[in-house]
This record gives structure tokens, C-alpha cells and sequence, in this order.
């Protein structure tokens, strides 16, 4: 079995990422991707929930250091039908009352038409990424452009195991002059 590591991660959300989008830019592309997401946005947890390709995906944010960057650890990663337990695990995630489940397992589809509008806490939100990779100093690092809801956004991120390579590679990039918004929380500015 494969140990899972936790990622520090630094983000931000503008449409103009100025002199820092320039410096990223100046390395070679990785890969670059496109991908629909629906985010499940939880007013009372800081826990990153989303599917994407038919996948629950979870991220629990462990720790916020000194520099601001967030630690995440992948905490659930499976594929629909979802079982009554694993709904009760993602529910313990959002932090709100585990609804009434009437199926032994929940298609993604049932997931998000059934079950979440059962809780005025939760808002399920659409979201398609343009994404280009870049690999500087180790660390991943990416620029993206997120459509939602008639809304357009860029987001640059930089993430890797070490908080330290983070950081410095956000300083260097001049990605420090911006405030480190997840994407929870980036999601949740623009309704």
C-alpha cells in the first residue's frame, strides 16, 4: 500500500496574477488538462469535497503554518455508487447532520439531486478548469482558468511535500504579493 503524504499547498484567485504569471510562464509546460468538477461547498467545514470523473474526492485540511500555506491530506478517494457509509464518512467531512438515506448506495447523480438538498448548509457547484502544469523547483505548480456559473476566474497554485520549497517558490515567482485562498473559499467568494 502506497503512503499517502500530505501536500502543502499556497493558492490564489485573480484575474490578473501580473508579473507572477509571467515568471511561471517562463518554465516549460508540464501538461496542461481540462476537467468539469462539481465542488460541494459546506458553510461550516474547511475540507475540500468534489467529483470529478465520477469520483467523491476529499481533502481534510490539517494545519496552517507561519507562512500561510495549508497542509491538505487526501482523506477519501472512491468511485460511485456510494454506499451508506461512505456517505456518512463525507457528511462527517461537511460537518452537518448525516440526512435520510432511503438507498443502501447513491449514484453521483442521486448524490447531488437527493441528498444534499437536504441540508441548507451545502450548495453543489459546477466548475470547469483549463489547466496548464509547470514543474519549478520541484514543486507543482499551476495556472488555471475556472468557469462557473457564467463567472471566469484564474487561479495559480504552488504544492509539494516540503512547506519550505513551497514558499520559496512562491516568493521567487512573486506569488507572495496575493492573499492564499483555497478553493473552498475562492469557490465561496464569487457567490
Amino acid at each position: 500500500m502506497t503512503e499517502i503524504i500530505p501536500r502543502w499547498e499556497w493558492r490564489t484567485f485573480t484575474n490578473d496574477l501580473g508579473i507572477a504569471e509571467a515568471n511561471i510562464r517562463m518554465h516549460p509546460e508540464s501538461r496542461s488538462r481540462e476537467s468539469d468538477e462539481v465542488y460541494i461547498l459546506s458553510e461550516v467545514s474547511p475540507d475540500n469535497t468534489k467529483i470529478r470523473n465520477d469520483m467523491m474526492d476529499v481533502k481534510t485540511l490539517r494545519q496552517v503554518n507561519e507562512d500561510r500555506l495549508e497542509q491538505w491530506f487526501p482523506s477519501m478517494k472512491t468511485a460511485f455508487p456510494l454506499s451508506v457509509e461512505d456517505i456518512i464518512k463525507v457528511f462527517e467531512c461537511f460537518r452537518v447532520a448525516v440526512p435520510h438515506l432511503d438507498r443502501d448506495e447513491y449514484s453521483s447523480t442521486q448524490f447531488l439531486d437527493e441528498i444534499l438538498p437536504q441540508s441548507k448548509l451545502l450548495k453543489a457547484v459546477t466548475v470547469h478548469k483549463s489547466r496548464t502544469g509547470f514543474s519549478i523547483n520541484d514543486c507543482s505548480v499551476e495556472i488555471a482558468e475556472i468557469r462557473t456559473e457564467g463567472k471566469v476566474i484564474k487561479t495559480a497554485a504552488v504544492e509539494m511535500e516540503e512547506p519550505e520549497q513551497v514558499i520559496e517558490t512562491v516568493r521567487e515567482l512573486k506569488l507572495d504579493v496575493f492573499p492564499n485562498i483555497n478553493y473552498l473559499r475562492g469557490l465561496q467568494k464569487l457567490y
